[in-house]
């Protein structure tokens, strides 16, 4: 067993330790189905919290709490997929980086040391560059556009495409637009001179914040907060769930709408384990991650209504619309680069064109 994947056994051991310690204190968020450490646990354990277990169960690890939309979506799709295969298959969701951060779940399901994971698409291009066409910023006239894409089928080569890397796209979803967010008003390209914002680890979202007109600079999440509150940043970009999820309202209280970015999660599976699936099973969890967009799409839109009030009413957030074209201007040069590099890249973003 590589040194992973037995540190993944651990890992696993220690979140059952806490779930049934969780149900002793009847504050119970995480999930309580017995896990093993091989790639696909059997279970043929009831649910305590209502939720359908399979007798495969799948390991899914993702980033963010059980509240997010991607966990709401994908803890439904677990039901349906029980449903649809008769039982056979359910999915286990690991959240908060129980397993690992995302780049960490990403090699782990290319090991196949753990099942299923949603790890962000800049993720994703690390190990294909192709994926940053869907990652490109100003690529998608609004979200409407961004999921008729996602449910198109147009995206079908390129989610198979990585199947030469140890795993298979199944989904892309998205928690909506990225927009700035500082310490002080920003609203033109020459305003963000000069100011460190915090993007994702990626070559991408690096010279796009640097084309917008201020220095991207890239960061761990967790560490975004201490450093605009230390002065070692001046913002950062994410989509309103996330920033009002993190509290970063509280060192970051200009909230512009710049939205240069709809950058998709993407639901990966491990080959093998997707392999052992019967054709007819294989065929029903592929049917219901597309099917899913729909619903992680109007989670998320309810939830950043709900935010953007809150955020203006209860948390002292300024939300300002501006005129976006400069900033779109100064990354025209990279969404060509982009879409021109591979015969990949320019049939995905002709489909892009084809659906606004």
């Amino acid at each position: 067993m590589s040194t992973k994947k037995s540190a993944l056994a651990m890992l696993l051991a220690g979140a059952m330790t806490l779930s049934l310690a969780a149900c002793g204190g009847g504050d119970t968020t995480e999930s309580k189905a017995p896990v093993e450490s091989t790639p696909a646990a059997e279970s043929a354990a009831p649910s305590t919290d209502g939720a359908k277990v399979g007798q495969t169960v799948l390991k899914l690890s993702f980033n963010q709490t059980l509240e997010n939309p991607e966990a709401k979506t994908v803890l439904e799709l677990s039901d349906k997929l029980y449903d649809a295969t008769e039982g056979r298959y359910s999915l286990e969701v690991y959240p908060s980086e129980q397993l690992g951060s995302q780049q960490e779940s990403l090699e782990l399901v290319q090991q196949g040391a753990i099942d299923m994971a949603i790890v962000a698409n800049s993720i994703v291009e690390g190990v294909n560059p192709d994926f940053a066409i869907i990652g490109t910023p100003y690529i998608y006239d609004s979200i409407e556009h961004q999921k008729k894409l996602f449910q198109s089928g147009k995206l079908d080569d390129l989610f198979a495409s990585t199947q030469d890397n140890g795993f298979t796209v199944l989904a892309a979803y998205s928690l909506g637009p990225r927009c700035l967010y500082t310490k002080e008003l920003i609203t033109t390209p020459e305003e963000l001179a000069g100011k460190k914002i915090r993007v994702m680890q990626s070559d991408t979202m690096i010279q796009m914040l640097n084309n917008m007109g201020g220095v991207g600079t890239a960061m761990a999440q967790g560490d975004v907060y201490s450093a605009i509150q230390a002065g070692t940043l001046d913002g950062a970009e994410n989509n309103i769930i996330t920033y009002t999820d993190l509290l970063q309202y509280e060192v970051a209280p200009y909230y512009t709408l710049t939205n240069h970015l709809m950058i998709p999660d993407e639901l990966i599976i491990n080959n093998d384990v997707l392999g052992k699936m019967s054709a007819e099973d294989q065929e029903a969890l592929k049917k219901l991650s597309t099917e899913s967009v729909e619903t992680m799409f109007t989670l998320a839109e309810e939830l950043r209504d709900q935010y953007f009030t809150e955020c203006e009413t209860e948390h002292g957030v300024t939300v300002t619309e501006i005129d976006i074209k400069p900033f779109q201007d100064r990354c025209q040069g990279q969404i060509e680069e982009i879409a021109n590099r591979t015969d990949m890249t320019k049939s995905v973003y002709e489909a892009i064109l084809s659906l606004r």
